[in-house]
């Protein structure tokens, strides 16, 4: 999705059944006081779950399912979920609520800490706990069976059904237990235990919808099987609405007849769906979306597949696309994305290609880490990440009964990759590893000891794509070699466009193509679909490139005479008889005026 900042890595638990829409709300009354002692940074996880408990009274499996069900064990460096919840145990502050404040006084330490240091986060959790479970009975429960209704207030839901849903994943995950490592290296282990959750000790919790606000199940959808959450247009269209953007977050149109949908765009939410619909619920979030995909595989519906969202950071792929939020995070999205929630999401592909006569390839199936951004200003996203499996979830598409277009591969030049890495989740029951990271590096020359082409972050972020290509997209290739360093990778020779000038002493996004050098896994690279395109202008000068396929557009970049990139496809400029090339420029597509291209022939590989 379209992210700021702040909008980075918290979330709930990959298996999480059906809760959506959760906003976060303040605690209804004071906890009772206690007396703060002292809470030291830096305690391991483990003596944290036993401290906590052993201090607030909440049970420890109840506490190691929380912060494995909202943080997966880490506190995510401090930032903040899309709904500015902190830490491994979600505690927010937000114009709903404020559980960050709360647990900073009644522990005597700063929200800073609470944010940033693990242990402490996971007390502040627990004093959150203390407090909801004496507000709803003035004693603490007995068993581990009746947490179930102060879990379900800490959800802070607006509806009692969403709450409950809350609730009962976290049960699941103590029937189920589980053994991970902790962001500090520490093992931490959750045995499974058989409780029935004392559903009767909910009956505080308040709520009247059994869905989620602003949604019903009323078959009033583009998408059969999807739940209405469709926004209001009074409110959110930026046509009629009374409000100017970014009061209102979409257009509405008449499409395919006023602009073709050529596109579908594959986000993550950076969060879960809840955090998602509390965004795109927001007229004054100035974003929008078409679905969302939960991690349980449900589809929720916010803008009729007719009208124009604001999605994609560019507004012309906005007005030629569907956008599809799924939840999960880009760094980590081993820990989300898995078996049901690709296939709820590649049935909904399914239909929406077959609706608009989209075919099933990378360059129309695109993810918003592959589109440009319309201004050498401006950075556009990096969402699903590397941990995406196009190979996986196209064979998914494909087997709902959308054929795989037949592109004849026309230049012996030009790869696309497909490892192993992207064909298949490598965990247990459809989920993912590390080793599923499908994201490869450029260097400076023919072998890995050449070093990393410039980049615009700083290295650690593994999201970064302004020195690597992803899989399934077409690049051509010069020259290739063995790597001499020994890695067993084949080193391909592409045109690329670099992030050269993003640490000089007068810093700029405007990237310039060069020849860098492509590190390919053993079996990874086949003939991919497109043509070669040589780039030129008839004074010898580069040739500019465009984050849109519009003149007058403002170019992002250059690439100099005679640079060689594939293109998988071209279009005819709205309103006009222009025709444009896309080339994958780089990580991102981008354009090219017909003016400036010659094909170049087929010729036998080297």
């Amino acid at each position: 999705m379209q992210r700021h900042s702040l909008f980075t890595r918290i979330g709930l638990p990959m298996m999480l059944a059906l809760i959506c829409s959760l906003v976060f709300m303040g605690l209804a009354g004071g906890g009772t006081a206690r007396a703060a002692s002292a809470v030291s940074a830096g305690v391991p996880v483990n003596t944290a779950f036993t401290q906590a408990s052993q201090r607030f009274g909440v049970p420890v499996a109840v506490l190691k399912a929380l912060c494995y069900m909202e943080g997966r064990l880490s506190n995510h460096g401090g930032s903040p979920s899309m709904d500015n919840g902190y830490g491994c145990m979600h505690l927010v502050k937000n114009a709903q609520g404020n559980t960050l404040a709360r647990a900073a006084q009644e522990l005597g330490v700063s929200e800073q800490q609470l944010k940033s240091d693990i242990g402490t986060n996971i007390l502040g959790g627990a004093a959150i706990l203390h407090d909801y479970a004496l507000q709803s009975s003035h004693a603490l429960p007995v068993s581990l069976s009746g947490w179930y209704g102060p879990v379900a207030a800490y959800s802070n839901a607006t509806t009692r059904s969403t709450a409950l849903m809350y609730a009962d994943a976290l049960y699941k995950i103590i029937n189920r237990g589980f053994s991970v490592q902790a962001e500090t290296g520490e093992a931490v282990s959750l045995a499974a235990q058989q409780v029935r959750p004392d559903t009767a000790s909910a009956a505080s919790v308040k709520g009247a919808s059994t869905l989620p606000a602003g949604c019903v199940n009323d078959g009033k959808v583009d998408y059969p099987g999807a739940i209405d959450c469709i926004v209001d247009p009074s409110i959110f269209d930026c046509n009629i609405s009374p409000y100017t953007y970014p009061g209102c977050t979409y257009e509405s149109a008449n499409r395919p007849t006023d602009y073709a949908v050529k596109y579908v765009s594959i986000h993550d939410i950076e969060g879960t769906a809840q955090d998602g619909l509390n965004v795109f619920q927001n007229h004054n979030s100035g974003v929008s979306i078409h679905y969302i995909v939960d991690t349980d595989g449900t589809v929720y519906q916010l803008l009729h597949d007719k009208d124009i969202g604001y999605h994609i950071g560019n507004y012309w792929y906005n007005q030629h696309s569907i956008g599809i939020e799924h939840a999960g995070f880009d760094a980590t999205g081993f820990q989300w994305y898995n078996a049901a929630e690709y296939l709820g999401s590649a049935k909904l592909v399914a239909y929406l290609l077959q609706k608009f006569s989209i075919p099933l390839d990378k360059a129309h199936v695109m993810a918003h880490g592959t589109t440009p951004s319309p201004l050498p200003t401006l950075t556009n996203h990096v969402d699903p990440g590397p941990y995406w499996l196009w190979d996986y979830y196209f064979k998914l598409i494909h087997q709902q009964g959308v054929a795989y277009p037949h592109e004849p591969h026309q230049n012996a030049h030009i790869i696309s990759l497909h490892p192993k890495t992207d064909k298949h989740p490598y965990g247990k029951n459809g989920t993912e590893t590390p080793a599923n990271f499908n994201f490869f590096y450029l260097y400076n020359g023919p072998s890995t000891a050449s070093g990393l082409i410039p980049q615009l972050g700083s290295g650690s972020d593994v999201t970064d794509e302004t020195n690597n290509v992803e899989t399934l997209v077409s690049y051509y290739y010069i020259a290739k070699v063995k790597d001499p360093a020994g890695s067993g990778d084949t080193m391909y020779e592409i045109w690329y466009g670099e992030s050269d000038q993003a640490h000089s002493p007068t810093p700029s996004l405007y990237t310039h193509a060069h020849l860098a050098w492509l590190a390919v896994p053993p079996g990874a690279a086949v003939e991919g679909p497109g043509v070669a395109v040589a780039l030129n202008n008839l004074d010898g000068s580069p040739v500019q490139i465009y984050g849109k396929p519009a003149t007058g557009a403002t170019a992002i970049g250059e690439a100099p005479g005679n640079s060689v990139f594939a293109s998988e496809y071209t279009t005819i400029e709205d309103g006009t008889t222009n025709l444009w090339y896309e080339i994958n420029y780089n990580h991102r597509q981008a354009w090219i005026p017909a003016s400036n291209v010659t094909v170049v022939h087929a010729i036998t590989p080297k």
